[in-house]
């Protein structure tokens, strides 16, 4: 959905003005075509057959199924090196006071939803600042209230900058946006008003929200987030940290989202209301979230590091989630665990030095039917349907 990766319907100025910044990359994949295992992935280095998410698993009566504290995360890892950690969005790897909490998986500070299922909606009722329930006073749970959760959490991450300007941090964003359900404040849909006349009203079945004008709230959503990050890019000028700090934006999955039939074959339609065929979302590849088609695991990647970084580049590296900590660790100087399945791609990043590569990359995904899919090479092998 991003204009710099050939999308010509939602405008992402900020994202675009980064890729032009700093480098693009074209084959680069998510660790699962969901939420919390993709993450796993990402926050452990293990690919989907060794990481211990394989899919969205719910706790009551809220949070997801904790990783344990054996698994060491990449942000355990960089605060072993001096750096201060925070986390504001959406968590979904383990409830409060779990071996999950991100309290205990390295982050000094969390704020955000903890739990995926709570994050559908974006005037929910209350958040979470570590482990104290922060009360939303005039959210309802409903089409509108008092408090947007993506502006709450944007205010904090720019707050951590902030506080943190004069020590090394990890400042990890996983922002919902544009995630379940279609809502977003009123001045950010005005400017698509009128932007999509043939844009019929979705009606709220499978218990999703209902909305007026799908198409302009879920592209207003995405130029919202865009501008939240533009935020964080200016603040990093403003405080003369933007050339001693590395930007990476990406994505936890491939578009959303279409028809799942009970056979767990994947067609277009539009479940909650959104249009991936209409935007364009998953480009000319197959399928979308959910599943290990490459419509639902290629992904966006732009990596920005002004003076290190060459503006305007481009890779085509195959690269993974899992890719990222060994990537950070080698730029950090912190330690890499032996199991790990990831291969730095800073020779890449920096244009220096050898680049190593996968002889195959790897997908193990429990959900949809139990999933499984490999690249190699220009290859691409699938199994379905294993459960």
């Amino acid at each position: 959905d991003l204009g710099s990766y050939g999308n010509t319907k939602i405008r992402t100025p900020q994202l675009d003005q980064m890729a032009r910044e700093g480098m693009r990359f074209t084959d680069f994949y998510a660790g699962s075509p969901v939420c919390a295992p993709s993450r796993c992935v990402l926050m452990t280095g293990k690919h989907g057959g060794h990481a211990f998410i394989r899919d969205n698993k719910e706790v009551q009566p809220e949070g997801q199924y904790p990783i344990p504290a054996s698994e060491v995360t990449l942000a355990e890892r960089l605060k072993a090196q001096g750096y201060v950690t925070g986390a504001f969005g959406k968590w979904g790897l383990g409830f409060v006071g779990t071996e999950g909490d991100p309290n205990k998986q390295g982050f000094d500070l969390f704020y955000g939803y903890n739990c995926q299922r709570e994050a559908h909606n974006f005037y929910p009722d209350h958040l979470w600042r570590n482990d104290r329930k922060v009360m939303l006073e005039g959210n309802t749970r409903g089409l509108t209230g008092k408090h947007y959760s993506h502006d709450l959490i944007e205010a904090e991450a720019l707050q951590f900058i902030r506080d943190n300007k004069d020590t090394p941090f990890f400042l990890y964003a996983p922002f919902t946006i544009p995630h379940l359900a279609l809502q977003v404040p009123d001045d950010s849909l005005a400017e698509y008003a009128g932007a999509f006349p043939d844009d019929p009203p979705y009606d709220g079945k499978n218990g999703y929200l209902p909305h007026p004008h799908p198409r302009a709230v879920y592209a207003a959503m995405i130029t919202r987030m865009d501008r939240s990050i533009g935020r964080m890019l200016a603040l990093l000028k403003e405080l003369r940290l933007d050339d001693n700090t590395l930007v990476i934006f990406t994505s936890d999955n491939g578009g959303a989202f279409g028809e799942v039939t009970k056979d767990f074959e994947f067609k277009p339609g539009r479940l909650g209301g959104t249009d991936y065929v209409f935007f364009g979302s998953t480009g000319k590849f197959r399928a979308f979230k959910g599943s290990v088609y490459e419509g639902g695991i290629r992904v966006p990647f732009i990596a920005r590091w002004p003076g290190k970084i060459k503006a305007g580049s481009v890779s085509n590296l195959p690269a993974a989630f899992y890719d990222v900590m060994p990537t950070l660790g080698e730029l950090s100087g912190a330690s890499m665990p032996k199991d790990a399945d990831g291969i730095s791609f800073l020779p890449t990043l920096l244009g220096k030095g050898k680049q190593r590569r996968h002889e195959f990359l790897v997908w193990d995904f429990n959900g949809y039917g139990g999933q499984q899919a490999v690249r190699l090479g220009e290859w691409k092998g699938l199994r379905r349907n294993l459960h």
